[in-house]
C-alpha cells in the first residue's frame, strides 16, 4: 500500500511539473471542459488572462519575451604583453687604453652629438703631435729652400733631390695626421644625442680598449615589441594604431603605430613578432618598460541575440522565431560572445521577432504570446 501511494504521489508531482512548464494538454483540457459542462465556463473566465495554459497564458499559449532581431558590429580585441626599447641606443666603448683624466657623464643627463663625455691622459699624445709638427715644418723648409735655389739657377739641386724633399714633406704630414688622430682618441665624445645611463668611472680609473663606458638612449620615441598569435595575424598592418598601458601609469592609455612585423611565425609559439612605435616626446616612459598592448578591430554588423535566446539540441545551436504567434526553430552559428550578448550567423531576417526569454520551454509550432503585451496595464 505504501509503495502504491508513493508511486501515485510521484506521478502527481511529475504531472504537476509538466502542467506548470507546458500547460494542460489540449486533449485533456477538452475532456475536462466537456465533463464540467457549462458550469466550468465561468470559472475559466474568472482566471486572469483566461485559458487552460500556464499561468498568464492565453488560450494555451506559452508566455515568452519577444524582441526584434538586430545587427551590430563587434569589437575584436587582442590583448598581449610586450617590452619597449628606446628608438635608438648605443653603448659607448673605449677605443684606446689609458687613465681617466676627466669625466663628464652625469647619470640621466641629456647630451648632444659631439659633446665630450670623458678624457684620457693625453700628455704623450700631445708631445707626439708637437714632434710631428716640428718634423713637418723642417721638411717644408727644406723643400722651400730647394725650390728657391732651383729658381735662382743653382744646378746642384737635381730633380731627384727635389722628389726626395717632396716625399719627406708628405711623410711628415702623414705622421702629423696620425699623431693628431691618436690625440683625438683620448677624448671620447657622444656619438648621438640622447640621455646618459649610469657609469661607475671616476678620475684616475684605468680603462682598457673595448671597455664599455656608458649607454646613451634616444627615448623621444620607444619601440614596443610583442607577440601576436596565429589566429590574429589578420590584424597586422603597418600603420595600424595600437593602445598600450603600463603599470607605472595606471589608467592611462598611450597610442602606438605598428612599424614592422615578422614575415614568418615562430615554429614553437606559433606567433609573429610585431614592433610598434610609441611617441615619448614628454619623456614619461623609459626604455625597458613592460606594456599591455591592445589591438581593436570592428567587424561587419552581425545579428546580436541575448544568450537566453539560444537553445541547443542534437543539430547544434538555434533560436526561436515567432510568426503570427507560432514559433519555429532556426539554426545559428555563434561567432563572438561578450557578456550575455552573442553575435551569430543565421538566415533569420533582421527585424524578425525572436524569443529572447523563455526559449527553453518551447517546441516546434508551439503557440506563444509576448509576456510584455500580456501584462496588465497599470
Amino acid at each position: 500500500m505504501r509503495t502504491l501511494i508513493s508511486v501515485l504521489a510521484g506521478a502527481g508531482l511529475l504531472f504537476g511539473a509538466y502542467v506548470i512548464s507546458f500547460g494542460v494538454p489540449e486533449r485533456l483540457a477538452s475532456y475536462l471542459g466537456a465533463a464540467a459542462g457549462a458550469e466550468a465556463a465561468p470559472s475559466a473566465e474568472a482566471r486572469p488572462g483566461g485559458g487552460a495554459g500556464r499561468p498568464g497564458g492565453r488560450g494555451g499559449a506559452t508566455s515568452v519575451v519577444l524582441a526584434p532581431l538586430e545587427a551590430r558590429p563587434h569589437d575584436l580585441v587582442l590583448r598581449t604583453i610586450g617590452s619597449a626599447t628606446s628608438l635608438r641606443n648605443v653603448e659607448v666603448v673605449a677605443s684606446v687604453s689609458g687613465e681617466v683624466a676627466e669625466v663628464r657623464m652625469a647619470a640621466n643627463a641629456s647630451v648632444a652629438k659631439g659633446d665630450v663625455l670623458l678624457r684620457l691622459d693625453d700628455r704623450a699624445q700631445r708631445l707626439a703631435v708637437e714632434i710631428a709638427e716640428t718634423e713637418r715644418d723642417e721638411a717644408q723648409a727644406s723643400l722651400n729652400r730647394y725650390n728657391t735655389l732651383k729658381d735662382n739657377g743653382n744646378l746642384t739641386i737635381t730633380d731627384v733631390a727635389m722628389a726626395e724633399a717632396e716625399v719627406a714633406l708628405r711623410l711628415a704630414e702623414a705622421n702629423l695626421a696620425l699623431a693628431q688622430v691618436a690625440l683625438e682618441d683620448r677624448t671620447i665624445r657622444a656619438p648621438m644625442s640622447g640621455r646618459l645611463g649610469l657609469s661607475t668611472l671616476e678620475t684616475g680609473t684605468y680603462v682598457s680598449a673595448g671597455t664599455a663606458l656608458v649607454t646613451i638612449d634616444d627615448s623621444s620615441a620607444l619601440i614596443a615589441e610583442f607577440e601576436v598569435p596565429e589566429r590574429s595575424i589578420g590584424l597586422l598592418e603597418v600603420g595600424r594604431v595600437v593602445q598600450v598601458g603600463t603599470p607605472t601609469y595606471v589608467g592611462r592609455v598611450f597610442e602606438g603605430v605598428i612599424t614592422a612585423f615578422d614575415s614568418r611565425l615562430d615554429s614553437v609559439t606559433r606567433s609573429a613578432t610585431v614592433r610598434a612605435r610609441i611617441d615619448n616626446s614628454e619623456g614619461e616612459l623609459l626604455s625597458g618598460m613592460t606594456f599591455a598592448v591592445r589591438m581593436i578591430e570592428e567587424t561587419e554588423p552581425l545579428p546580436v541575440v541575448p544568450s537566453t535566446a539560444v537553445t541547443w539540441d542534437r543539430s547544434g545551436a538555434g533560436i526561436w522565431v515567432s510568426d503570427a504567434g507560432r514559433v519555429t526553430r532556426h539554426p545559428v552559428a555563434i561567432r563572438y560572445r561578450e557578456g550575455d550578448q552573442l553575435w551569430v550567423e543565421t538566415d533569420v531576417p533582421l527585424g524578425a521577432q525572436i524569443v529572447a526569454e523563455g526559449a527553453a520551454k518551447l517546441r516546434e509550432g508551439a503557440q506563444v504570446n509576448d509576456a510584455a503585451e500580456a501584462r496588465p496595464s497599470a
